[in-house]
């Protein structure tokens, strides 16, 4: 989910073969691994999420930007939801890149992986980052805005529903130029893309979400966030209509360790919208 990275030079997409398929991903920088998990939407890709921050954090850090089965890069790993693919995807990069402990930075949905990575396996990350990507709504209905407008794009792929839904996830309605919309509609239109955005995002996809928050025998993800004793950096923008910022409340009071920081005039895209205050934020938070 990212504007365009412009005239600099983007790293070569590497391949790793697991027992579940070819993950790819790009790599920039020397020094402690640090792996980048994008978000979900119509033709997102790790590289549009992060590609423009890369450079501010390649200076410290082995940048890596994964991308996640079945958008369109990676293969389709072919779970059920492509949440599940997502935390295998994590463990199998580490494992097959030999890393250790890692810092996770991850945007909306690949917030909530690393979260849920961090939690099963906190030996393994040593500082976690979400942008926009971690707890449960107290105040705002839900889905928020933005969920709709990507499930309507799903249901109806039409350029007006991608240009509704991009809109959504913005504050500076300038950012949504005809190269955005036109990059992201060839990805988004790939009937094997859309069909895993379906998995999420369908009408009857966010039916089941409904149900099982409503079923009282599942305990909800967040309800685990109070043992997560990994340092950790919330990151919201303000004005986020895809996931409403009063979510930040409930790890801001039981993180154990964490720290929340929210940033004005700001979408969904915080790493896009306030680029240079949010890696600044995020750099002091790695470095402390």
């Amino acid at each position: 989910m990212s504007a365009s990275t412009g005239s600099r030079a983007v790293p070569e997409l590497r391949e790793l073969s697991t027992e579940h398929g070819v993950l790819r991903y790009r790599e920039s920088g020397d020094g402690p691994p640090l792996v980048m998990l994008h978000g979900s939407g119509p033709g997102v890709t790790g590289w549009r999420n992060f590609g423009a921050n890369v450079p501010a954090f390649a200076g410290d850090y082995r940048t890596i930007v994964l991308e996640f089965p079945g958008f369109g890069v990676s293969d389709d790993f072919g779970a059920v939801h492509p949440m599940q693919s997502a935390v295998t995807a994590v463990r199998a990069l580490l494992d097959g890149l030999g890393l250790g402990r890692v810092r996770l930075v991850g945007n909306s949905m690949g917030g909530f992986v690393a979260t849920e990575f961090a939690l099963a396996a906190p030996e393994r990350v040593s500082r976690l980052v979400t942008v926009g990507g971690i707890g449960t709504p107290l105040f705002s209905t839900q889905p928020g805005e933005g969920i709709v407008r990507l499930s309507e794009f799903v249901e109806n792929p039409t350029r007006a529903a991608l240009i509704a839904w991009l809109r959504s996830m913005v504050f500076d309605q300038k950012l949504v130029t005809e190269e955005l919309i036109e990059d992201r509609w060839r990805q988004a239109t790939d009937p094997a893309t859309l069909e895993n955005s379906r998995r999420m995002y369908s009408a009857a996809a966010l039916a089941r979400m409904a149900e099982a928050a409503r079923d009282a025998t599942v305990t909800p993800s967040w309800a685990a966030l109070g043992r997560l004793d990994v340092p950790t950096l919330v990151t919201w923008g303000r004005d986020d209509r895809v996931s409403p910022v009063d979510m930040a409340l409930l790890p801001m009071r039981v993180l154990p360790r964490g720290e929340v920081h929210i940033f004005p005039d700001c979408g969904h895209w915080v790493m896009i919208e306030q680029k240079d205050a949010w890696e600044a934020v995020v750099l002091a938070f790695l470095r402390r």
